[in-house]
């Protein structure tokens, strides 16, 4: 009886610290996303395209397809719907998710991120 108490406890840490080994999704804050916004408008607007197409909208929406736009040829292939999880992605390094992609801002906190994504969402 002893020899399985102690092998369910040494089990058990090992589960539990399997499940605790990945962070928890962060809730972003779309007040303190505007703010960070700022710095992505000397490409993009809400709107308008300008150097980078316009955002409004943009959760949901199939990567390189806003008519008009000039995108890559690599983000026009690629597949992509805009969602969170892919919009996390490209936010740390659009060139690793889309090699050839014209983008090459990154945002390196995952909170900024999250803030962000969160505004966004906002833009329908």
């Amino acid at each position: 009886m002893t020899r399985i108490v102690i092998i369910v406890a040494s089990v058990l840490p090992t589960t539990v610290l399997a499940q605790s080994s990945q962070p928890p999704a962060l809730q972003g804050d779309p007040s303190r996303g505007e703010v960070l916004y700022q710095g992505c408008m000397d490409c993009h607007s809400i709107d308008k395209d300008d150097v980078g197409p316009r955002h409004r909208g943009v959760v949901g929406r199939r990567a390189g397809s806003i008519a008009g736009y000039d995108y890559s040829k690599a983000l026009k292939n690629s597949g992509l719907t805009w969602d969170e999880a892919t919009l996390d992605r490209w936010l740390i390094d659009p060139s690793a998710l889309v090699p050839g992609t014209k983008m090459f801002y990154e945002v390196e906190k995952p909170q900024d991120r999250a803030d962000l994504i969160a505004y966004l969402k906002q833009q329908k």
